[in-house]
């Protein structure tokens, strides 16, 4: 399986809500996608936050961290995004490495 390097964030409105996006309405995840040839990761996390929830007004605030996952999707545009509450977010995700990585860091935001 060919290995591909993504960036994407956590990100928290002011009333304390994460946004998560549907693969093709079939799976939940964070924002997030493959970095491009020359992006550097900030970069690469902004341009994908954009293109999956249209955010443009985004602050890092802290890096997070990273982890490895498989591949859940395929290649296309996410046609929603939506605003959770943080007690919801991992039971939305789909993949459970992405679950137990909010949950690492739920007490960081």
């Amino acid at each position: 399986m060919k290995e591909t390097q993504s960036a994407g964030g956590v990100i928290e409105n002011t009333e304390g809500k994460i946004v998560v996006v549907s693969q093709r309405g079939t799976s939940w995840s964070l924002p997030k996608g493959h970095i491009e040839d020359g992006e550097d990761i900030l970069a690469a996390a902004k341009r994908e936050i954009y293109e999956e929830t249209g955010i443009t007004e985004l602050e890092l605030v802290k890096d997070l961290g990273s982890y490895w996952r498989y591949k859940i999707g395929k290649e296309g545009e996410n046609p929603e995004a939506r605003w959770v509450n943080r007690e919801d977010v991992a039971e939305m995700l789909t993949a459970e490495r992405d679950a137990d990585f909010f949950r690492s860091v739920i007490d960081k935001l």
